[in-house]
């Protein structure tokens, strides 16, 4: 293992997230079996109290799982130079089989967090708690991953070894190379800028229309889900060569050190938080007919939309300009 501060924070981290989690998902099951708001029962007004506590502590956890992941991935670039043929965070997750199933674990917790902490703030609008088992029963499936994402973050940590070679960033995202950067890397220029631009435009079209109308979450929660995964991939297969100014260069995480100015967290912050935002606003979209969130669920809705909107265009004019102003020209 590699001692580093960050190292033990997001083991830290992740353990007390896990098990806040397990702890949260156990009440859920309680809930889901024996909730019932018109009760006066010792039990029911023990859950009532019991949940709201965990609630708001769960948040506070569900937030960490978010920064987590770019904690992990800055972490990972941070510790690269101790161990040989690392260059970067590419070659710090290759060192280990748990490297890269972490990060898309982090990832895919990272957007259910987002989905669960909109459902929760929708949740405490209501004076009946009327998402309560909706909230919960989403917990039970969102638990086991944030458990799995601890214990697998452990290992790969622990599994560390200076001694030990990996590989570099240009041969894991090399056009041509095996495995998943590879093919990555492979995408055709063209077509993939084609279909990252109009996914890219139809989103934010499709949330400023939801951030002044109120009309449209639907569409904007499916495009939100479809952007984020075309995104990512188009960062490495199109937009890395232009900022690096090196067609050869494909790597997603060099984006995030000091050469580039840190380019890599605005550009990912607000892709992952835009798209989510996008997604939570579809998510509620099922409960405008709650009597109760009637009024609050469209409101939010709009603000996420508006959001979502923000932020998702900003990506693609930050896109454009890192394109626009590189001396590459492919």
């Amino acid at each position: 293992m590699i001692l580093n501060p960050a190292v033990f924070a997001l083991v830290g981290g992740s353990v007390a997230a896990g098990a806040l989690g397990g702890a949260a998902a156990g009440l859920g099951a309680v809930v889901l079996r024996r909730w019932d708001l018109e009760s006066g029962s010792e039990l029911q007004l023990e859950l009532e109290r019991r949940t709201y506590l965990v609630s708001t502590l769960l948040g506070f956890a569900l937030a960490f799982q978010v920064l987590s992941l770019f904690l992990y991935v800055y972490t990972a670039d941070a510790i690269a130079p101790q161990l040989t043929g690392a260059m970067c965070a590419a070659g710090t997750l290759q060192a280990s089989p748990f490297g890269y199933p972490v990060l898309l674990l982090k990832l895919l917790n990272a957007v259910l967090a987002g989905l669960w902490l909109t459902l929760d703030r929708a949740d405490q609008q209501g004076h009946d708690y009327p998402l309560i088992k909706v909230k919960y029963g989403l917990l039970l499936g969102l638990a086991p991953l944030v458990v799995l994402e601890a214990v697998l973050q452990a290992a790969f940590f622990l599994g560390l070894k200076p001694a030990v070679i990996t590989s570099c960033c240009g041969s894991l995202f090399a056009e041509g190379g095996r495995g998943f950067g590879g093919s990555l890397a492979d995408l055709p220029l063209r077509p993939t800028s084609l279909v990252l631009s109009v996914a890219l435009l139809a989103v934010v079209a499709a949330a400023a229309w939801l951030w002044r109308t109120g009309r449209g979450a639907v569409a904007a929660g499916v495009l939100g889900a479809v952007v984020l995964p075309l995104a990512l991939a188009a960062v490495v297969a199109v937009v890395s060569p232009y900022v690096y100014e090196l067609p050869t260069h494909h790597c997603p995480f060099c984006l995030l050190q000091r050469e580039y100015h840190w380019l890599g967290y605005p550009l990912y912050g607000s892709l992952l938080l835009g798209a989510v935002a996008a997604m939570g606003a579809g998510a509620l979209q099922p409960f405008r007919r709650v009597a109760s969130l009637a009024e609050a669920v469209p409101d939010m809705q709009r603000r996420l939309g508006g959001v979502a909107w923000v932020l998702l265009a900003g990506f693609g004019a930050l896109v454009a300009w890192e394109i626009g102003g590189s001396g590459l020209r492919m």
